[in-house]
């Protein structure tokens, strides 16, 4: 009885006077155990732990990639409206351009009167030797009649400006002349009469001079009873179509005109030999 009391008491005894340095020993050894089991010492909570950190890290990744994916998916939306937006603006503003779109007027020339052409100095031969005396000159004396057309029947077209000279063999035989503004309507027809050298009264064209070669030539054509003589036509333009309007442009007529030469050119009685369609610029 005494014995087994006393056995019963020890380890109670041997635990309260512990020391430190002995439990840190029991520690260890109760970890080698653990460690030649295959396990941690605290299985259960690192196993937590570990699982709640990889959770978060899935959820973490889970929600960027659906942010990054959102992020692309609207930034696609917003270049397709962009884009969708920008064909709609363009084919409306074609679809306008094409309706109201000005046309160039078309001109012609209808008419040819040519009243005095010939070498300053002898109004009855243009071949004498006494005209190709220096300084060499050509008086001539002549009226056109332009016909402009308007083919849009949706913009009108404005003139302003306009100036007229006649030229032979690249050379103006008379002083310039100018014309009035002229507005033109939706499909229609104007004519302008241009007139050179003074038509008036009896008095012959006054001589502008030119190359020896010009006169030369003139002598050749007068004797062939054929000249070519090219009307030019300067201004500026612009056109109206309902609210819209362009700014002023440069305009640029050139009409090439073969006329017949005579006895009768006095008379104004010259004709024709061709009806160009002139080149227009504008």
């Amino acid at each position: 009885m005494h014995a087994c009391a006393h056995c019963s008491v020890m380890p109670a005894i041997d635990a309260v006077h512990e020391t430190p340095k002995r439990r840190g020993k029991r520690e260890r050894r109760r970890s080698k155990r653990h460690k030649g089991r295959g396990r941690a010492p605290w299985p259960a909570a690192a196993r937590t732990d570990n699982q709640a950190s990889d959770a978060t890290a899935m959820e973490t990744s889970k929600k960027d990639n659906l942010c990054d994916m959102h992020r692309s998916r609207r930034r696609a939306r917003v270049l397709a409206g962009a884009l969708l937006a920008a064909l709609l603006a363009a084919a409306a503003l074609l679809a306008v351009y094409l309706t109201y779109r000005p046309a160039k007027p078309q001109v012609s020339v209808s008419r040819a009167a040519v009243y005095q052409l010939e070498t300053a100095g002898n109004s009855s031969s243009p071949a004498d030797p006494a005209a190709a005396a220096a300084p060499y000159a050509i008086a001539a004396r002549a009226q056109f009649t332009l016909l402009l057309h308007n083919p849009s029947d949706r913009a009108a077209v404005l003139y302003d400006g306009l100036l007229a000279y006649v030229t032979y063999r690249g050379e103006p035989v008379a002083p310039p002349a100018e014309l009035p503004a002229v507005v033109q309507e939706l499909g229609a027809d104007v004519a302008l009469t241009p007139s050179f050298g003074g038509l008036g009264g009896g008095a012959g064209a006054e001589p502008v001079p030119v190359s020896e070669a010009t006169v030369r030539a003139l002598a050749g054509d007068c004797a062939a009873r054929r000249v070519l003589l090219r009307l030019v036509l300067l201004g500026r333009v612009r056109y109206r179509s309902g609210l819209f309007r362009t700014g002023w442009r440069d305009l640029f007529v050139r009409c090439d005109v073969t006329t017949g030469v005579g006895v009768d050119a006095g008379a104004g009685g010259v004709p024709l030999l061709e009806y160009p369609q002139c080149f227009v610029d504008a």
